[in-house]
């Protein structure tokens, strides 16, 4: 049995706790988040 993850899940996982934690953060993890987004879908990785 392999485990297969992929990058989007995680990151939208990892940026929800991050905003829970510190909510000043929200502009600046979403920021991130939608740029890394962006590059992952131009990249297809």
């Amino acid at each position: 049995m392999t485990l297969h993850i992929t990058l989007i899940p995680v990151l939208s996982i990892l940026a929800g706790i991050l905003i829970l934690i510190r909510p000043k953060l929200l502009n600046f993890v979403v920021a991130v988040y939608l740029i890394v987004i962006g590059a992952v879908q131009i990249l297809g990785l």
